[in-house]
């Protein structure tokens, strides 16, 4: 294994320094950066050409200017190096600090829908391939297609229209009509009506339930005026946290392991025990000690887990831990709803909270709680188009490839043995599944880092992408170069992980030297 790592990072470095050659040597041979300057009509022109004639060495001939480059970008690679010199742009300033700025912006917009798409993306493709040919499959399919034929700028200002605009516009008055709840609960009973398999009696029951329970919420949520003043509180903690507890018990340990749902619902009950506690601490904290306190939930979890052990403690443990993982998650989650108010009625948003452009209010600094709302909503909009146009490619791959699994004849081999639906799906068909996802996951999440162009552009982010093609139109070598040396870094990383997933993934799949 490590061999192979080491064979690979050395071929990485070859083709890196080729490309890079090849890169530098045709943007330097796009245009003239000296453009602008030469058709300016300041008195003294000619010395600013000069000037940055001698700051970007634009003597020397572009095959040879590259080693200068390379001189500084190497101190940016070696590990512990004491310096990395990027250069400076055009207009002089460090290209290592532009960079800074648009990875954070970049990472921030890419990071949230990355995760969302890949997730959202994959459960809806398992779904689609186990209720094959069904209304259900017909629908993500259709849904699929839209989204992913749709341009990402279209998307963008439909989600500006009627996620931001019209939405802002609502919570000005947010109640529901009647007939708005209950068109969303018959929606939401078809949906899962649709989702559901095995006795038609249960799932009908099942969509009854969940049609009647969206309706009695919707209808809740409008006439208290939830949306107003949010919270969650103890009983939003018992309940959500309860669901996932059980959901992820029946996904990863089947509900014959009674101690394992134990184990989870005593960390969400943990949870609660603790929320007023832990208040008056998350009135003052930052996002490393959010860091140490979720891995500190963890570690509590893993702790009940074990106490209640049963025939798989391991089961235990891992339901435990994730579900004192995500009951974490709620409480951080209502204690910035609590902020909400103060935020909607700040003199800077002017009850407008759903922002339409930048990654947030400018001069907008009014400690941890309302900057992380003011952030977070300058971010639903870019990371719902992005979401949108990204989980279409990851459904469909992984419907094929579910499908394709779920024919093998292990499996029907599984169910000849009498293994149950869950432990055929989760345990046989659902880890192998994901091998051929591991690639295309690896790459995007490489090629995302490079930039979304367009959606920072519709969302005047000024990230990677907007970083690169800015650069490109001036001829600004410097900072190409910057953002092509981590694009490319990236993209080979993520190449060699998703070769190491696969030994992960698959037993079968072993990586030699």
């Amino acid at each position: 294994m490590l061999g192979y790592v080491i064979r690979r990072l050395a071929m990485a470095v070859v083709i890196l320094f080729a490309s890079s050659y090849l890169v530098y040597v045709l943007a330097a041979n796009a245009g003239d950066p000296l453009e602008d300057l030469r058709t300016s009509r300041d008195p003294n022109r000619e010395q600013l050409i000069a000037a940055r004639t001698q700051a970007l060495d634009l003597n020397t001939p572009p095959p040879l200017r590259y080693f200068l480059w390379l001189r500084g970008a190497i101190g940016c690679l070696a590990p512990f190096a004491a310096s990395c010199d990027l250069g400076n742009s055009l207009s002089g300033l460090a290209v290592t600090s532009s960079l800074q700025r648009a990875m954070g912006q970049t990472i921030l917009l890419v990071t949230g829908a990355t995760i969302l798409s890949i997730v959202i993306g994959i459960a809806l493709g398992i779904v689609s391939a186990l209720r094959q040919y069904s209304v259900m499959d017909y629908g993500i399919t259709f849904m699929a297609f839209l989204f992913f034929s749709l341009p990402v700028f279209w998307v963008a200002v439909l989600l500006k229209e009627f996620g931001a605009i019209r939405f802002n516009d609502f919570l000005a008055d947010p109640t529901f009509s009647l007939f708005t709840v209950i068109f969303i609960g018959i929606v939401v009973g078809l949906a899962l009506y649709g989702a559901a398999y095995g006795d038609p009696r249960k799932r009908v029951m099942l969509a009854a339930g969940g049609g009647l329970l969206t309706m009695i919420l919707l209808w809740g949520v409008s006439a208290t005026g939830w949306l107003s003043a949010p919270f969650l509180g103890i009983p939003g903690i018992l309940i959500i946290g309860g669901l996932i507890s059980i959901g992820l018990t029946y996904l990863s340990a089947g509900f014959r392991n009674k101690r394992a749902l134990y184990a989870g619902l005593t960390a969400v009950l943990v949870a609660a025990v603790m929320y007023f506690p832990i208040q008056g601490f998350l009135n003052e904290i930052s996002w490393p000690q959010i860091f140490l306190l979720a891995l500190v939930t963890i570690l509590v979890g893993l702790g009940i887990g074990w106490l209640f052990g049963g025939y798989d403690r391991a089961q235990s443990m891992r339901v435990a831990a994730m579900s004192a993982f995500f009951s974490g998650g709620i409480i951080l989650i209502d204690r910035f709803m609590q902020s909400w108010p103060d935020y909607v009625s700040h003199a800077r948003i002017r009850g407008r909270p759903i922002a339409t452009v930048g990654s947030a209010t400018p001069g907008f600094n009014e400690g941890f709680w309302l900057s992380g709302i003011d952030t977070m909503t300058h971010l639903i909009l870019p990371t719902a188009a992005l979401m949108l146009i990204a989980l279409a490619g990851y459904s469909r791959y992984s419907r094929a490839s579910m499908l394709e699994i779920m024919n093998m004849d292990y499996i029907r081999t599984a169910r000849a043995k009498g293994v149950s639906e869950r432990s055929v799906v989760m345990k046989h068909a659902f880890r192998n599944a994901l091998i051929p996802l591991a690639t295309l996951i690896a790459f995007d999440i490489g090629g995302l880092i490079g930039g979304a162009v367009i959606t920072e552009n519709v969302f005047a982010f000024t990230g990677m992408g907007q970083l690169f093609i800015q650069a490109l139109g001036r001829v600004d070598l410097n900072p190409i170069m910057g953002v092509f040396l981590i694009t490319g870094i990236l993209a080979m990383v993520f190449n060699l992980v998703a070769d190491l997933l696969y030994s992960v993934l698959d037993p079968r799949v072993r990586v030699k030297a």
